[in-house]
């Protein structure tokens, strides 16, 4: 296991506001992959991405946690910290994180294989939400698991681990209430790119053997709040 801490520069060409921001969601949204099914569960690697930001001194570290697919243990890990890209706009927040995210990615020795994002990909009031852009970005496949449904509505799954009930925006299915443990809170899955929905729970099925939350967020969440206390230090 090797763990990486490399600057995020911010591109020069980055969205600064929220109109040109919006603008670049408009042309990357079409690119998003819905028709393809994605890899198998328990196959390759399984990459976590998470976040952490401290506010006051504008700071955000992201960092990735590979896994093995079959066993899940720790293959590579990455960090990266850099300047909090974008301001605080809902529906936006991919902006602020994308940068610090692909910085770390570029350190990764290891192939990631799929993505799991702690958010959202087309569960978003825009249908783009980080994993989505992540993926189109990279050509990668891409999954979001978040922990809350953002705006939209869902009927409580059954008690049992694998149930499920739509994520629905009006009568659009975007992604699923999915449940991980027995009667405990359920995650909301969504399909980022290249990775059909069925699969996408399957993925977070295969990750979620003892907890709620899938290992790679539960391992990529404590890495990069690591990479941030280290970061802002004194």
């Amino acid at each position: 296991m090797t763990t990486y801490a490399t600057p995020a520069p911010t591109p020069a060409d980055w969205p600064t506001d929220e109109a040109s921001a919006r603008a670049v969601q408009d042309g990357l949204r079409p690119r998003v992959v819905l028709d393809e099914a994605g890899p198998p569960p328990g196959t390759g690697h399984i990459t976590g991405v998470d976040v952490a930001y401290d506010d006051e001194r504008d700071v955000v570290a992201a960092a990735l946690v590979v896994l093995d697919g079959a066993t899940l243990d720790v293959v590579e890990e990455a960090t990266a910290v850099g300047r909090v890209a974008f301001p605080y706009v809902p529906g936006l927040l991919a902006f602020r994180e994308i940068p610090t995210v692909l910085a770390a990615l570029g350190d990764l020795k290891t192939a990631p294989g799929l993505l799991v994002c702690d958010g959202y990909g087309i569960a978003h009031p825009r249908r783009f939400g980080l994993a989505s852009h992540l993926g189109v970005l990279t050509g990668l496949p891409t999954i979001g698991v978040a922990k809350n449904p953002f705006t939209f509505s869902y009927d409580a799954p059954d008690a049992p681990r694998g149930s499920a009930a739509p994520l629905l925006d009006g009568t659009d299915e975007i992604g699923r209430a999915l449940r991980t443990r027995e009667g405990v809170k359920p995650v909301f899955v969504s399909v980022g790119h290249r990775v059909s929905l069925d699969n996408a729970c399957a993925h977070t099925l295969r990750l979620t053997p003892r907890y709620r939350l899938p290992e790679s967020t539960r391992r990529a969440d404590a890495l990069c709040r690591k990479a941030l206390r280290e970061a802002t230090a004194g």
